[in-house]
């Protein structure tokens, strides 16, 4: 563990406060690749500005797209004939890594792919297999990830393609954004395990029916569910991104954790977000949990109660629900989560291993991991670069005292005002 330790504020008393959370990455990203396929130009209010978002903004710009910041968070975007030669750096990014080599395809040169040394090893053979079986011309030594070039020649013919999304929505949704500009559309069928995180999946194809495109939905039997995408023109014109309703779930796990009240401001009344389902899980958990003109506004129970429960659609949150978890009156079990396994670390086993580091008794299920009551202590976090881990810290160290997390700054990947919203709501009650 390195010597960059974060030492996490402890609650002295319930955590009070009011949040203002950035933009949604997943929406965000979404929104760039919608815009640089557009035929008129689009305004993109309430960005993310996070080290994922950036990285985007920067492989769009690569590929000819024009996208000239108004203000902090908004955004003008002017489309253009993508082109090569270009170099993309996905970082850790999942959504770069899987929604841009599909675009990258309708340009013309070499694209080629690359990330940091964990995104080399996040899976990205269905992506590669898709985009051949699509026709088009994929190198990457047989590695089946990171790094790879795609051999662009403008034109995508499209077609229908199989492939098993088990291990990740984002490879249906990489080919489902940029199909309107493949000669035939696509039709994506999945044959395999239940596709984890479906409702990612909806808020693509939501997001793509606002633009213009014509979508087809079948997801009654998640194991064999398919989606078609028409070819034609779509414009994502004025667009404005909600909040990231999962990096809320962290502030609000501090009044749960705390007995304290916290309050997120324009919490959407119906959204296709997955972090909304956090408002289930920390009710059955025994908060409350209420929705208003004034947001969502979460109040922490005297005691909190374990839950067995299966999070397939909303694996991202597993960290934050586990970090609720350990202090919880009775056992706890994290179902339908083995696809963490392939996020930016394991994250099925660093969280066992973090929370047994702490004093925690933690040990991995085959689809997830469960959790028994114990007496934490202070230790020092490992978050593995994985801002999820990093913000499990946090959360654990509102009631540990001593509790040290390592790298806070990888929270730059989502959220990088981070540590400072941390403190001012654990130590001042708002943060504007």
């Amino acid at each position: 563990m390195t010597s960059q330790l974060w030492p996490a504020p402890t609650a002295k008393a319930p955590v009070q406060g009011t949040v203002n959370v950035p933009g949604s990455k997943s929406i965000t990203n979404r929104a760039l690749v919608l815009s640089a396929i557009s035929e008129e130009p689009s305004a993109i209010s309430n960005l993310l500005i996070s080290r994922d978002s950036q990285l985007m903004v920067a492989a769009l710009q690569a590929l000819g797209t024009e996208i000239e910041f108004t203000n902090a968070t908004s955004a003008q975007v002017v489309p253009h004939p993508l082109r090569g030669p270009a170099k993309i750096n996905c970082g850790l990014a999942g959504t770069l890594m899987r929604f841009l080599p599909p675009l990258a395809a309708t340009a013309n040169g070499d694209i080629e792919f690359d990330g940091d040394e964990g995104a080399r090893r996040r899976p990205m053979a269905v992506t590669i297999e898709s985009l051949r079986a699509l026709g088009v011309a994929v190198t990457d030594n047989s590695r089946g990830s990171l790094p790879f070039t795609v051999h662009a020649d403008a034109h995508v013919p499209g077609g229908v393609i199989h492939l098993d999304a088990s291990a990740s929505s984002q490879f249906v949704s990489g080919l489902l954004l940029s199909a309107p500009r493949f000669g035939s559309g696509v039709t994506v069928v999945h044959q395999g395990a239940s596709v984890p995180s479906l409702p990612h999946i909806d808020m693509t194809v939501q997001m793509l029916r606002a633009a213009g495109a014509e979508v087809k939905s079948d997801t009654a039997d998640p194991t064999h569910a398919q989606w078609s995408v028409a070819p034609g023109a779509i414009n994502l014109g004025d667009y404005n991104v909600e909040p990231d309703l999962s990096n809320a779930a962290a502030f609000l796990a501090a009044a749960v954790v705390s007995g304290g009240t916290v309050t997120i401001p324009h919490w959407p009344q119906h959204t296709t977000q997955p972090g909304d389902r956090i408002r289930a899980v920390f009710t059955a958990m025994g908060a409350m949990c209420v929705i208003d003109d004034e947001g969502l506004t979460v109040t922490g129970p005297t005691t909190i109660t374990g839950i067995d429960i299966d999070l397939r659609e909303i694996g991202e949150l597993t960290p934050t629900i586990a970090a609720v978890a350990v202090f919880a009156n009775g056992p706890s079990a994290l179902r339908g989560v083995a696809h963490l396994r392939g996020h930016e670390t394991d994250r099925l086993a660093a969280l066992v291993t973090e929370i047994n580091r702490l004093g925690g008794s933690a040990r991995e299920l085959p689809d997830g991991l469960a959790i028994d009551p114990a007496h934490l202590s202070a230790a020092n976090v490992a978050t593995y670069h994985d801002h999820r881990m990093a913000t499990f810290g946090a959360i654990v160290g509102l009631r540990v005292p001593g509790t040290r997390v390592e790298n806070i700054a990888t929270t730059a990947k989502t959220m990088p005002t981070f540590p400072t919203m941390w403190d001012q709501l654990v130590t001042g009650g708002s943060n504007p």
